[in-house]
């Protein structure tokens, strides 16, 4: 007994310390969908959120498509996430005139804000995406994230042990071209604004807004204004020339480059105007450093050219009014929740 004791002793010892250096298994952050998946329309008059029938909703899903839009190790040389482009103190876009992507390449457009971008039909302010999956493909790929070549990426990926075991259990298999679009397609979809000021207005909380603020909506409806940037999304998810850009050497062509039709040239989505105080510059080139300057650029009906969009109306225009308008605006700021996740092997 004598010889056992310290034997046992030692197995026990042994046991400890092959537990004591073990890696601790991760854990993902599982947060509630924001609404019953099912439906998933968060304010009644919303259309509700079309879903994939192949890429279903779930709390599993979506936290691994958290993780993976905070992750730099996404990108083709680790020097930026998604979140990169999309932050919060800007109104989740970059703050900068046009985006800069992976390995310091400018590119030729603003970063949209991703505000309800769940519910919009087409993506990128010229419409080139279908799905929102192949959006977060060809930003992955293309030159927001540098991923041109996702075999060492995807390498990475599946080496990390707490990342492996996500897309076995959410997937069935280990991460891949079509499966991490879905994972970050789906966490997209929760990025909701549905809590401003003006929401609350129009459920029936008449002091949400203050007088300024509800006689600018009352300006922006007479303007015109609402035609485009209409519903509760505050956009009607179309593509319009205002004529911005058109004074360049080499104008954008906007989603002319995607339909080939004559009344698409220079034509860029309306953008939404939850949180537009804090998403400047405007427009799709990033041009306009102020937003009463785009305010009054659009009031007076845009810049003229042979394709200017028939929903654009010149108005006369007064200091009160636009300042009234900008109140209007304070009322769509949306409070930003989003957090980054503690990332597996960080």
């Amino acid at each position: 007994m004598l010889t056992i004791r310290p034997l046992c002793f030692l197995g026990v010892a042994l046991a400890l310390s092959v537990f004591a250096c073990s890696p601790a298994v991760y854990e993902p952050e599982l947060l509630p969908l924001p609404s019953d998946a099912a439906v998933y329309s968060p304010i009644d008059r919303y259309d509700d959120m079309q879903i994939p029938a192949d890429n279903p909703m779930s709390v599993e899903k979506v936290a691994l498509g958290r993780q993976l839009y905070y992750d730099d190790r996404l990108s083709g040389d680790g020097s930026r996430s998604c979140y990169s482009c999309h932050v919060c103190e800007s109104g989740l876009t970059d703050g900068l005139p046009t985006a800069i992507g992976a390995f310091e390449k400018p590119l030729s457009r603003s970063s949209p804000t991703l505000w309800n971008i769940g519910y919009h039909q087409n993506w990128y302010w010229d419409g080139r995406a279908s799905t929102l999956e192949s959006q977060a493909f060809k930003a992955w790929t293309g030159g927001n994230m540098g991923a041109k070549d996702t075999v060492p990426v995807l390498a990475a990926v599946n080496a990390e042990p707490g990342y492996a075991q996500q897309f076995t259990d959410v997937f069935g298999g280990p991460a891949d071209n079509d499966n991490v679009p879905q994972a970050l397609a789906a966490y997209m979809r929760t990025i909701i604004s549905d809590d401003t000021a003006f929401d609350r207005f129009q459920k029936g909380d008449e002091g949400a807004m203050d007088a300024a603020a509800q006689r600018g909506w009352e300006t922006f409806q007479t303007w015109g204004c609402a035609e485009c940037h209409s519903g509760v999304l505050l956009t009607d998810l179309q593509f319009h020339n205002v004529g911005i850009g058109l004074d360049a050497a080499e104008p954008d062509v906007g989603r002319f480059k995607v339909t080939n039709l004559p009344q698409d040239m220079a034509a860029f989505k309306t953008p939404t105007l939850r949180d537009i105080t804090q998403s400047g510059p405007y427009f799709h080139n990033g041009s306009v450093d102020s937003l009463e300057q785009a305010v009054r650029q659009m009031a007076a009906g845009g810049l003229a050219n042979p394709n200017l969009s028939d929903k654009i109306k010149k108005n006369e225009v007064s200091d009160e009014q636009v300042a009234d308008v900008l109140a209007f605006f304070e009322a769509l700021e949306q409070p930003c929740g989003m957090t980054a996740p503690e990332l597996p092997g960080r």
